[in-house]
């Protein structure tokens, strides 16, 4: 696999046969130091640990010589940057010599940009030969596609097709691992991961878990989750938990209720608290708006004109509709959280749900994490909306204003999640990723998603 671009001259000429390229930005190879990979003798083997110190040390030394800033020129500007994270999941080795980093750096304004690097050279010896912004503040401005030559090329984003954008219709059929590597602990341990599980739109055919310790299933009754649970101690320091699901998903649609809808999904939440401030930016946003489909759509717009999608400083990703409102900046969490709050304001109500999104341009590798999204309820049938999405990419705005996609596994919803047993700390704020807690104090946890989608049965 190599990457071609009409508008980009790269700096690579040859063509990389697919023989020898032995992990691809978007086939998700995660090769470990035990599993190096097999090149010619006269190329040393190269990991995604060596292409993650090759961009961190070009990171570091261009910021040094730029006075305390990785200094980029972007349109009429120079960005003055920092960095916040590498992409582990999408570093790659593209052939020999040859490899891709994906990176996040915060300008001195706060917005945050995704870039692209391309490197070449031996482990230790790296150079960067291409740098160009992907995204700014979760919104790209191309997407890669790959052609049937097997070859990747950047498309301009308002040219790319909804699948280059992240959705999937219809149908999608998929395995799901995942993996929480336990950190070293001096004491006894607990720990709560959730278990997806299957309704309407989601089938859980099977689970496997391989865990330490002792565990057990636990059911929290308020939304229907189900929560693995762990005991651990001091010998499990380091070991894995592994969760494999094979999962069929149907895209969501407007869908009527089963039941009456309860009055929890009108009452505050720790997070989501019924402040008066929402109460009057809700009234102001939905004035002269007639029915509860109108003002939500009216509150919809407004979270994406109001906020930023910025994962950069503190307070972001609680899902705290208060800091939300205040910073106008945040993740999904904070984008949805800060819409319940909203709608609840004005008696529409509306819930949350968390899991993760499958990347829809390949079909295995690694996930960037978790994501979240949120539903509202009016005459008779939920509405999905998933507002951080929508800010990302506005040709998009209108699909997520009453869809999700297909490729995507939910894990768990609802909010203040109480079970028994439960953390010493109290209701669970929203569960991803795991919960550990080391002696009663909470403890992170390095928690891993992955996928490999069914391509037989995709529709």
């Amino acid at each position: 696999m190599y990457f071609s671009d009409e508008r980009f001259a790269m700096n690579w000429v040859e063509v990389i046969p697919a023989a020898v390229v032995v992990c691809a930005m978007f086939a998700g190879c995660n090769t470990s130091k035990d599993e190096k990979q097999s090149t010619p003798d006269s190329v040393p083997n190269v990991v995604t640990e060596d292409i993650q110190a090759g961009i961190e040390k070009h990171i570091e030394e261009q910021t040094r010589l730029g006075g305390g800033y990785f200094r980029l020129p972007h349109g009429e500007t120079e960005l003055r940057l920092r960095l916040v994270r590498v992409h582990t999941e999408y570093l790659a080795n593209l052939g020999p010599r040859r490899h891709f980093a994906c990176v996040d750096l915060a300008n001195i304004d706060g917005d945050v940009y995704d870039v692209d690097f391309f490197l070449a050279g031996d482990p230790g010896a790296m150079t960067v030969t291409e740098t160009t912004v992907h995204k700014v503040n979760g919104q790209p401005s191309y997407v890669w596609k790959q052609r049937r030559d097997k070859t990747w090329h950047r498309v301009p984003v308002e040219k790319a097709p909804p699948e280059l954008l992240g959705v999937i219709t219809g149908r999608d059929e998929f395995e799901f691992l995942y993996r929480a590597i336990l950190p070293k602990m001096s004491d006894t341990a607990r720990m709560w991961i959730p278990l997806p599980s299957t309704d309407s739109f989601q089938t859980v055919d099977a689970t496997s878990i391989e865990a330490p310790g002792q565990w057990q299933v636990l059911d929290e009754h308020e939304h229907g989750n189900r929560v693995l649970f762990l005991t651990l101690g001091p010998q499990d320091s380091g070991k894995t938990v592994a969760v494999k699901s094979q999962v069929r998903r149907l895209e969501k649609g407007v869908y009527a209720a089963e039941t009456p809808v309860p009055s929890q999904y009108l009452d505050p939440e720790h997070l989501v608290p019924a402040d008066e401030r929402f109460r009057s930016i809700a009234e102001e946003v939905v004035e002269g708006k007639m029915g509860d489909l109108a003002r939500a759509r009216a509150l919809y717009d407004h979270v994406i004109d109001r906020m930023r999608y910025m994962k950069f400083g503190t307070g972001w990703g609680k899902g705290d509709a208060v800091y939300a409102c205040d910073a106008r900046t945040g993740n999904c969490t904070d984008f949805h959280s800060y819409f319940i709050a909203l709608a609840r304001a004005i008696g529409i109500p509306a819930r949350f749900a968390i899991g993760a999104a499958i990347p829809s341009e390949r079909n295995e590798g690694g996930i960037d994490g978790y994501h979240c999204w949120a539903e509202f309820y009016t005459d008779g049938r939920w509405w999905p909306v998933d507002i951080s999405e929508g800010d990302k990419c506005s040709s998009l705005s209108t699909y997520y204003f009453g869809h999700h996609p297909a490729n995507r596994i939910e894990l768990s919803r609802g909010r203040d999640l109480v079970l028994e047993p439960g953390p010493a700390s109290g209701p669970i704020n929203f569960l991803a990723y795991p919960v550990l807690e080391v002696g009663g104090k909470p403890t992170r946890v390095k928690v891993e998603f992955s996928f490999k989608r069914n391509t037989s049965s995709k529709a």
